[in-house]
């Protein structure tokens, strides 16, 4: 076949964007929502506040556990494992506007309960104003102009992601986003929605827990209405391979489909499937 001048809007389209450099991967994930509500229902029988966010907290640890090429920092040309599993769960806050931050919490050392008594006792402090650093780093990122704010990005991404450096007079602590981020666009009344990942973020991975609804869905056969949680991801391609995606999935799921096989304590009435 003989070359050909572009033309048209193929010829429009060359000279708008150069070639695709991103490595973003997007997936979307329906999980019947059965079980989760049914361990959410008894948690709260018991007196404690769950919510689905935290049991897809807990899913994507065991995800991290199953596959811990994911729980990894790339720098240069070589991956270094993680020592720990932490998740930063991005935080809406009305100080007085609108705004967002987040909690980051230790997730391997907690069970379902420990993570969403450390998730609100976080974002009790944020919105009351009463985390000194949060305030401090905010009141410094309000007063620089965008160049030295990007500046003050990339500078303190490289000392606290690539150094591995704390610097608290600075209100700066090494992987500030953990492990990988998680979002609950489900607490808004959205439906399912996709994040970027930035390169200030320095993680795998960037899950959004969507607002759990009555999908059909087939079971033995038959088209039944089920309550259903919609799952979106964003991944970069430089962690993983289909294969990675593959077992972490698996892993999700398995926790997903029966919370209180890892969270023993409570007698858990699952919804009927029929």
């Amino acid at each position: 076949m003989a070359t050909e001048q572009l033309k048209g809007w193929r010829r429009v389209a060359s000279a708008m964007w150069p070639a695709p450099n991103d490595p973003q991967i997007y997936g979307q994930l329906d999980i019947d929502a059965g079980p989760v509500l049914a361990f959410i229902e008894a948690a709260r029988r018991a007196g404690h506040h769950l919510t689905p966010t935290h049991l897809v907290g807990r899913a994507l640890t065991c995800a991290l556990e199953a596959v811990p090429e994911l729980n990894v920092r790339i720098v240069g040309s070589r991956s270094y494992p993680r020592t720990s599993i932490e998740l930063f769960f991005i935080t809406a806050l009305f100080l007085p506007n609108p705004d967002l931050s987040g909690v980051k919490v230790d997730a391997a050392r907690c069970t379902a309960l420990q993570l969403a008594s450390e998730l609100e006792r976080g974002a009790l402090r944020l919105r009351a104003g009463s985390d000194r650093e949060f305030a401090r780093s905010k009141r410094m990122m309000d007063a620089l102009p965008p160049v030295l704010l990007r500046a003050a990005l990339r500078g303190s991404a490289l000392l606290t992601e690539r150094f591995q450096w704390d610097i608290p007079a600075l209100a700066l602590h090494k992987s500030p986003f953990g492990s990988a981020i998680i979002s609950s666009v489900g607490s808004l009344g959205l439906p399912h929605g996709f994040a970027p990942l930035s390169w200030l973020y320095d993680v795998p991975l960037l899950l959004l827990v969507g607002e759990i609804s009555e999908q059909p869905a087939v079971v033995e056969g038959r088209v039944v209405a089920r309550p259903m949680l919609p799952l979106s991801v964003t991944i970069d391609h430089r962690y993983v391979d289909g294969s990675h995606i593959s077992r972490a999935v698996k892993g999700l799921r398995k926790y997903l489909a029966a919370p209180e096989a890892q969270e023993p304590g409570f007698e858990v009435r699952t919804q009927p499937l029929l």
